[in-house]
């Protein structure tokens, strides 16, 4: 009897504007463009509100009203939830009814969507804490399961959030890691105790985000009774199809004309006709079923690009040096009083700023081109370095006023106990 779960995450990242050298030492305002373009931060958040946020919420609402059976999670990242609140409080409302139907669960990842797991452990940590801050102010609710950002994931990832106290954490279930083993049933993390991972099923959840409006895919069109059909094909071989996807992939990625929210209209009824099927929550998934064994996951592993390693934000030098010249910064930010500097160096921190500079070429090129904002590859990297050179000039200046005893707010401590 396979449980289905559905994971969306839901992340808008704060685009840097087409900083110039011109701008540096005179304007650190990195995220106002308002140009109307693919830079615009505000008006893509209206824009993806208008077509898939909102939209799609309402077939979630309206779906757990027919079917109250039907659970779904989503992550939602910290720097999305700012500027919801900021440019489009109606989906703040929305994932509100959502989450208040009982039937919706919140995971916890890092607020800034960043790599930080990869570069700093203190600063993840103070990200997962920050994030679920504001989960609870916001909605009220204190996460169980973590997600890291693009489903990022190592053994020592894994035991990062297990010592965090989480109970679960998502994971992509690439081939490479899995061997012989199936991502339809849970596992136990190598070198943990309690906590437990839950896999992605890459094949039918890519069937939804990737090849649903594709005509040249053999299985077009894609309809509800089929993809119930797929997944009801797993009864006696499976505990769990995990869906994880963007949530973007409804009426921004794949558009409405292409049927795909007739198809999330219909889905769990279709699903749930067979008497095996059932939804469940990730913490639901946990709490059912025991881990059929350990799962060694040495090296990295995401869902981003056929690699399905850390290859689309860490693969040029352009993406290296620009990481390694935010993290330096960050060694030393972290140790001035100067909150709004902090956070600025946190915002660039977030992973879509090195995914617009990968070089990639064929099916992933395509791909990464796709969602930059920028003409180029090298144009989101001079954009962002002039950005570091501003960004060191406003640490020296900070250093200078600590020196000289300026007061500045005081930031406080983060601590998972009071979260």
């Amino acid at each position: 009897m396979p449980s289905v779960c559905f994971y969306f995450q839901v992340h808008q990242p704060l685009r840097v504007r087409k900083y110039r050298v011109f701008d540096v030492g005179q304007n650190s305002s990195y995220f106002n463009d308002e140009s109307g373009t693919s830079l615009d931060n505000k008006a893509i958040v209206e824009k993806v509100a208008r077509k898939c946020y909102l939209p799609a919420n309402q077939v979630l609402l309206q779906n757990i009203k027919n079917n109250p059976d039907f659970k779904a999670s989503f992550s939602i990242s910290g720097v999305a939830l700012e500027q919801f609140e900021k440019f489009a409080p109606e989906v703040i409302d929305s994932f509100k009814a959502l989450v208040d139907t009982g039937n919706i669960e919140l995971l916890s990842e890092t607020y800034y969507h960043s790599l930080a797991s990869i570069y700093s452990e203190e600063e993840f940590i103070n990200q997962v804490i920050l994030h679920r801050k504001k989960l609870r102010d916001l909605f009220g609710v204190t996460p169980s399961v973590f997600r890291n950002t693009e489903l990022i994931y190592s053994n020592e990832i894994a035991k990062m959030a297990e010592k965090m106290g989480y109970k679960g954490i998502l994971a992509e279930g690439a081939d490479h890691i899995l061997g012989w083993k199936s991502p339809a049933f849970v596992y136990k993390p190598v070198g943990t105790e309690n906590i437990k991972l839950l896999l992605k099923h890459y094949r039918l959840s890519d069937d939804i985000a990737f090849r649903f409006s594709s005509r040249d895919w053999a299985e077009f069109p894609l309809t509800a009774p089929k993809f119930a059909n797929w997944v009801a094909s797993h009864n006696g071989n499976a505990d769990t199809i995990n869906l994880f996807m963007d949530y973007e992939t409804f009426g921004e990625h794949q558009w409405e004309d292409t049927g795909i929210f007739d198809f999330l209209r219909y889905l769990p009824e279709e699903i749930l006709k067979n008497p095996d099927n059932n939804f469940m929550t990730p913490s639901e998934i946990i709490d059912r079923y025991d881990a059929r064994g350990e799962l060694d996951v040495p090296h990295y592993v995401s869902w981003a690009d056929t690699e399905r390693d850390l290859s689309a934000w860490i693969s040029n030098d352009l993406q290296r040096e620009a990481l390694d010249t935010v993290y330096a910064l960050g060694s030393e930010i972290v140790h001035i009083d100067d909150p709004v500097l902090l956070e600025d160096w946190r915002k660039l921190q977030t992973s879509d700023h090195f995914y617009y500079m990968c070089t990639k070429w064929w099916n992933d090129g395509d791909v990464h081109k796709y969602f930059s904002p920028y003409e180029s590859p090298y144009e989101a990297f001079i954009a962002y370095m002039n950005v570091m050179h501003d960004m060191r000039l406003r640490l020296e200046e900070a250093k200078k006023n600590q020196e000289h005893g300026v007061s500045l707010h005081r930031v406080k401590p983060l601590r998972f106990s009071e979260v």
